[in-house]
């Protein structure tokens, strides 16, 4: 066995707290010929691999290569649903240095292998969190037993920080489950509840977490049988067979650009070695491995998605109360109004655990989102992600009602009523004389005031904003808007339940347009304001796209459905005045009935699938191009096209900051990737300021201000003057 180089350990940052040498892993001998090891850093609430941890199990490991009475070893977490969150975020983010990283990879590839090669029947008994380094080092075991538990989660995620599996994952994954479904795996970043990773092969057996280190040992020494699923004939009909490679990796390399771009480089790069890995030695693969992950590892792309992880980790800490303690849990919940926005999020509500009562007026509004919420619950059912009493319990948990009474056991009301002052106001004057002085009301408004909602209410300091973004189950945004009354402990519990519900919170500032729909409107509009100037449609859409945005802003128009958009414009105008003045064109093509997606037609026009019977996007309208009149062409360059768009969004993003709509660079950067979907490779608007430069930016906007076309426009060039946040960092 090869001497590990403990020396490269000695770059990596001692968190505080550490324990010295032995104290992240200790060595249990229940019975003659077994061993127990067990990771459990004192200093962390959950592990990971971090300095005094790869100390510690170097030096275990090196004492188990020594133990020639070692027949059976079983490699656990200090409980059955604590094992190792994976690596240390913190090693990678500080890393700038290539040859270092690929260092570090080949460090934590010996250190697993000397696993690998001890003379024992090796079991990983894991549950809970299991992803990247911990499901790494598990497959460096005969069998992996896992914990059947809700909160199991297992899978090599790295690519979603920019990175690959560089401790073996793009090696032994391949060889366990096949080229297709490591490809699957390990380019999606997926983490499989426990069911799923039992039928894919990730996992050899599941068992109840109070059952867990009985069962692995009993495997560990032969009392328990555990087959393993061998490739057999798939094997050699795919893995080994050169034809059938080519095609695997042909169909991968077209999936990744197709979703990508080319923007990423890490799921190209893990494509390569996974397809290589059934057909090459192992040291060999793990060499190539480990290059790749310390070129990936320095990448803008890598610590951009790195700082986006960091402030899904940061927003976890919203739901402390001012006390330090956790935020008071929602048991019980409801929700007024039942259209597309109030019954997916009661749907929600239910399936996370909350006992949910929906009230809408109509009759047909209930029954609709409780058939949704069915719907829902079976798909998820279907695809093994909760189990059958799961399912009940959840459709049980959602009750409908054509009242506004009943809710006086709730906790939290949210309402999702229409999007007028008076209504809700209305709705929370009635609420308030059932439910508790410290019952939170929270309101799902995307435009309205939370003081003028609050305004008149009994406990104003309950009262709190709840934004949800439309479709509710795959926008990972939740906008916790704070009005000038609202409490601590208010946002906090509202911040939990957001969490609760697979969300990101961010806590805004009650102002017009909150942050994504304010940061959004000047995108929108200096779209719609290209277009009048000439530039082709199919232009804007590709400008957007090429700045890596997941749709063009004419499209997202008609997602967001056209007479939605005028109102925003319209009410951002109202507080903003002449800077965030709108094109007319949009309310416009509203008044001859364009209404985007919903309507059929908007800026395109819209068909029926034949198979799922959801619109689908065709050609661009004509009747646009009636109504707006446009010039005939343009003299605006590609490039001009793109900056006028991301720069619009980027210099009010800064504003936004500037004027504290949030506190922090990391919270504005979270909420303008989840919420409107600028580009993650760039890390959000700030950290593109970085990326980019903030002088060059400034110079830019400054550029497009002089454009003749802005400066005839009222309150454009104001909208190009780049913000006093951006000329500071540009000096």
């Amino acid at each position: 066995m090869s001497q590990l180089d403990l020396s490269l350990l000695e770059s990596m940052p001692m968190p505080d707290g550490a324990p010295g040498p032995g104290g992240c892993v200790r060595l249990e001998r229940p019975e003659p010929g077994l061993v127990v090891l067990v990771i459990d850093p004192p200093h962390r609430k959950l592990a990971v691999f971090d300095r005094p941890l790869m100390r510690d199990l170097a030096a275990a490991l090196d004492e188990l290569a020594r133990d020639s009475a070692l027949k059976a070893l079983v490699v656990t977490g200090k409980s059955p649903t604590a094992f190792v969150a994976g690596a240390d975020i913190d090693v990678i983010e500080a890393i700038d240095d290539a040859q270092r990283a690929t260092a570090l990879a080949r460090f934590g590839q010996q250190l697993f292998q000397r696993l690998a090669d001890l003379r024992a029947f090796k079991v990983a008994a894991v549950g809970g969190p299991v992803p990247g380094g911990a499901f790494e080092l598990s497959l460096c075991c005969d069998r992996i037993v896992l914990a059947e538990h809700s909160a199991s989660r297992i899978g090599l995620p790295e690519t979603q920080l920019g990175i690959l599996p560089g401790w073996g994952g793009c090696q032994r994954l391949p060889r366990r489950i096949g080229t297709p479904a490591a490809l699957e795996a390990i380019l999606t970043g997926k983490l499989y509840v426990a069911r799923q990773a039992l039928k894919l092969g990730l996992v050899d057996r599941l068992a109840a977490p109070e059952n867990l280190r009985r069962i692995a040992c009993d495997i560990a020494l032969g009392r328990t049988s555990c087959a393993r699923r061998e490739r057999g004939l798939w094997g050699l009909l795919i893995d080994r067979n050169p034809l059938a490679r080519i095609v695997v990796a042909s169909q991968a390399r077209k999936g990744v650009m197709a979703k990508t771009r080319g923007r990423y480089p890490a799921p190209l790069a893990a494509l390569e070695l996974v397809v290589a890995a059934p057909t090459t030695s192992l040291a060999s693969g793990l060499e190539r491995e480990a290059q790749a992950l310390g070129q990936l590892a320095v990448t803008p792309v890598c610590k951009s998605l790195i700082s986006i992880f960091r402030g899904t980790e940061d927003a976890k800490k919203l739901a402390r109360s001012p006390g330090g303690g956790d935020a008071r849990t929602i048991a019980r919940a409801g929700v007024i109004g039942g259209g597309v926005m109030g019954g997916a999020i009661a749907s929600l509500m239910a399936e996370r655990g909350v006992d949910t009562r929906l009230a809408d007026l109509a009759r047909k509004a209930v029954d609709t989102a409780l058939v949704e919420h069915a719907r829902a619950i079976h798909s998820s059912l279907r695809k093994r992600r909760m189990q059958q009493h799961e399912a009940e319990a959840a459709l049980d948990r959602l009750e409908g009602a054509t009242s506004i009474d009943g809710f006086a056991r709730s906790a939290l009301v949210i309402e999702a009523v229409a999007e007028k002052l008076e209504v809700k106001r209305s709705v929370f004057a009635t609420l308030a004389k059932q439910i508790a002085p410290d019952a939170i009301l929270a309101s799902n408004t995307s435009s309205l005031s939370i003081d003028a909602i609050a305004q008149g209410l009994p406990h104003p300091e309950r009262v709190v904003g709840m934004h949800f973004f439309n479709p509710v189950r795959l926008m990972p945004l939740v906008e916790i808007v704070r009005g000038a009354q609202t409490s601590d402990e208010t946002v906090a519990a509202t911040a939990k339940l957001a969490l609760r519900l697979g969300k990101t919170p961010v806590v805004v500032r009650d102002v017009a347009g909150f942050l994504v729909n304010r940061v959004l409107g000047p995108y929108l509009d200096e779209a719609v304001r290209l277009y009048e100037l000439g530039v082709a449609p199919q232009t804007i859409e590709r400008a957007a796209l090429d700045f890596g945005l997941p749709m063009g802003p004419l499209e997202l128009l008609d997602e967001v459905g056209l007479d939605i958009a005028a109102h925003a414009a319209q009410s951002l105008e109202g507080a903003y005045g002449e800077r965030m003045k709108s094109s007319r064109l949009v309310a416009k093509l509203v008044a001859v009935g364009l209404k985007g997606k919903k309507s059929g037609a908007g800026f395109f026009l819209y068909t029926s699938d034949p198979k799922s019977g959801r619109p689908r996007k065709g050609e661009f309208n004509p009747r646009v191009a009636e109504a707006a009149r446009p010039h005939a062409s343009s003299t605006l360059t590609f490039d001009d096209v793109r900056d006028r768009l991301g720069l619009a969004l980027v210099n009010e993003s800064a504003l936004c900051l500037q004027e504290g709509v949030v506190a922090s660079e990391r919270e504005l950067d979270l909420a303008t990737v989840f919420g409107m979907g600028f580009p993650p490779f760039h890390g959000g608007a700030m950290r593109y300021v970085a990326l980019r430069g903030a002088r060059e930016i400034v110079e830019r906007l400054r550029r497009l201000g002089d454009a003749p076309d802005v400066r005839s426009r009222d309150g454009a060039r104001q909208r190009f003057e780049p913000c006093a946040l951006l000329v500071e960092r540009a000096k």
